[in-house]
C-alpha cells in the first residue's frame, strides 16, 4: 500500500513530458495581475495566454474570481477570418493533461463586449490543442461584425481528448460553444443563454447556437454533450447539422430557443436539431451516414420541434427523451439519399420517449412501420394528464446549477406516485428502478 501511494503521488504531481518526468507546476490568473508577473499567487498573470506560454503537460493554471474585461490588444492571432481572443495550442498528454480551471470557490467572468474589429470573425477561446482541461469560466458579451453571413463563438474546438466543463457562455451574439474538429471531447455541465446575433443578414440571429457539433471528418468520433442547457438563444439550443461523426446527447436540456428573453420570434428554434446536410446534394456527405444519440434530454418551449431529424439522410437512435410545450414535440423528418426530397423519418430507434402538450403537433413525419418504435408516449392506449406530472412549473429550468456544476434536482416534469407512465417503458441498456423503466428523461 505504502509503495502505491507514492506511485500514485509521484504521478498527480509530475507532468511527463518526451518520455521525461518534471514537478507539474500550478500558476495563477487574476483580474489585476500583470504578465510580467512570475504567475504565483501573490504575483498572478493578467491573461491566461500569458499563462499557456509557461505551461507544460501536467500543469494546472488557477484564474481566480472577478471580472475580466477583454480589450482588442488582447487579440492573440487573427486566423483567417477570426480574431481569436485567447488561442490555446499547447497540448497536454492522455497521461499529464493542461488544466484551466476556476480557483475553488470563485467565479472568473470574461467580458468581450468591447472586442468588435472589423471584417472579422470573434472566438473569444480557440483551442487547438488536445488533452487541456477548461472549468468554471464565464464568458459573455461576445460580438458580432460582420453584417454578411458570419457567426462568432464564445468557445471554438479543434483539438482532441478535452473536457469543457462548468462553462457559462450567455448574454452576446455568439455561439455558446462550437466544434468542428476532434474528437473524444466531453462537454460537461455547461449552460449556453440569451445568446442573439442581432447585427448580421436579417438580424434574427439565425447563426447563433447554444451548441454547435459540426466534425468536418468522420475520423472526429466520441464527442459528447453531457448535462449541458441551452435557453433564449436566437437559432437552435443543440445543432449538429453536417455532422460527419456521430454525436452522443445525454441528459441535456433545450427550452425557448428561437426567441429573444423577452420571447421576440427569431430564428430557426428547434431544441435538439440531430444531422442532416441541408436540402442539396453536396460531395461533403460522408460515405457512413453518422447515427446520432440523444439519451434522457428535455425539450421544453422550443420555437419550433423540441427533437427533430433536420433532413437527416438515416436514423438517430432517442432513448427516454422528454418534449413539452414545443411547436412539435418529436419531428423526425428526413431525406432519401439522393436528395430528391423530404420523406417520413426511417431508420430511427426510439424508446421510452414521453411528450406532452405540443402546441401543434405530438409527434410529425415519421414511418413507425421503417424504425424501431415502441414504448413511447405516442403509443399508449391512454391519455396523459397534469396529475402523471410531480410539478409543470417552468421556472424550475433555470434553477441555478449545483456546486459541482450538475443540473439542478427538481419536480419538474418528474412523474407523480401512480402515473400511468411508471413502468411503461423497455429496457435499452440503462440501469432502473421498478419493474420497468419509465417514460421520459427522468
Amino acid at each position: 500500500m505504502k509503495i502505491y501511494l507514492t506511485i500514485l503521488t509521484v504521478l498527480l504531481i509530475t507532468g511527463i513530458v518526451n518520455g521525461k518526468s518534471f514537478p507539474a507546476k500550478t500558476y495563477y490568473v487574476a483580474p489585476k495581475g500583470s504578465d510580467d508577473n512570475p504567475g504565483t499567487i501573490e504575483s498572478p498573470f493578467l491573461t491566461i495566454q500569458k499563462a499557456q506560454t509557461a505551461c507544460i503537460p501536467g500543469d494546472t493554471v488557477y484564474i481566480r474570481g472577478g471580472n475580466y474585461v477583454m480589450q482588442s490588444s488582447q487579440i492573440a492571432k487573427t486566423d483567417n477570418l477570426y480574431a481569436c481572443v485567447t488561442y490555446l495550442d499547447k497540448s497536454g498528454t492522455e497521461k499529464a493533461r493542461i488544466n484551466y480551471l476556476a480557483y475553488p470557490g470563485e467565479k472568473p467572468v470574461f467580458d468581450f463586449s468591447n472586442i468588435a474589429p472589423p471584417g472579422l470573425r470573434i472566438t473569444a477561446f480557440l483551442v487547438k490543442a488536445s488533452y487541456v482541461s477548461i472549468k468554471g469560466l464565464d464568458v459573455k458579451g461576445v460580438q458580432v461584425t460582420l453584417t454578411s453571413h458570419t457567426q462568432s463563438e464564445c468557445f471554438r474546438n479543434e483539438g482532441s481528448h478535452n473536457i469543457y466543463e462548468g462553462l457559462s457562455m450567455h448574454d452576446g451574439k455568439a455561439n455558446g460553444f462550437y466544434l468542428t474538429k476532434g474528437g473524444n471531447n466531453l462537454i460537461l455541465n455547461c449552460d449556453a443563454y440569451n445568446n442573439w446575433d442581432d447585427v448580421s443578414e436579417n438580424k434574427k440571429g439565425g447563426n447563433s447556437d447554444g451548441f454547435g457539433c459540426h466534425p468536418n471528418s468522420p475520423e472526429y468520433v466520441g464527442n459528447v454533450f453531457r448535462g449541458c442547457r441551452a435557453w433564449f438563444n436566437s437559432d437552435d439550443g443543440f445543432d449538429c447539422i453536417n455532422a460527419m461523426a456521430a454525436i452522443t446527447f445525454e441528459n441535456c436540456w433545450a427550452f425557448y430557443n428561437g426567441y429573444s428573453s423577452s420571447f421576440v420570434n427569431l430564428g430557426d428554434g428547434n431544441g435538439f436539431k440531430m444531422g442532416g446536410f441541408g436540402v442539396k446534394s453536396s460531395n461533403r456527405v460522408p460515405a457512413v451516414i453518422p447515427h446520432h444519440q440523444i439519451y434522457f434530454c428535455l425539450a421544453v418551449g422550443n420555437k419550433n420541434s423540441g427533437f427533430y431529424a433536420n433532413h437527416h439522410l438515416g436514423g438517430d437512435t432517442w432513448y427516454n427523451n422528454t418534449a413539452y410545450k414545443n411547436g412539435v414535440n418529436f419531428n423526425m423528418l428526413n431525406r432519401n439519399a439522393e436528395f430528391t426530397s423530404d420523406v417520413p423519418g426511417y431508420g430511427h430507434i426510439m424508446k421510452n420517449n414521453l411528450g406532452y402538450k405540443a402546441r401543434t403537433k405530438e409527434i410529425s413525419n415519421v414511418d413507425l412501420l421503417l424504425c424501431d418504435a415502441s414504448n413511447n408516449y405516442f403509443q399508449l392506449n391512454t391519455s396523459i394528464t397534469d396529475a402523471d406530472f410531480l410539478s409543470l412549473k417552468e421556472s424550475f429550468l433555470t434553477q441555478k446549477r449545483s456546486a459541482d456544476f450538475s443540473l439542478p434536482m427538481n419536480n419538474f416534469l418528474r412523474l407523480a406516485t401512480g402515473s400511468i407512465l411508471i413502468d411503461k417503458g423497455v429496457n435499452v441498456g440503462f440501469s432502473y428502478a421498478g419493474k420497468n423503466p419509465n417514460l421520459g428523461c427522468f
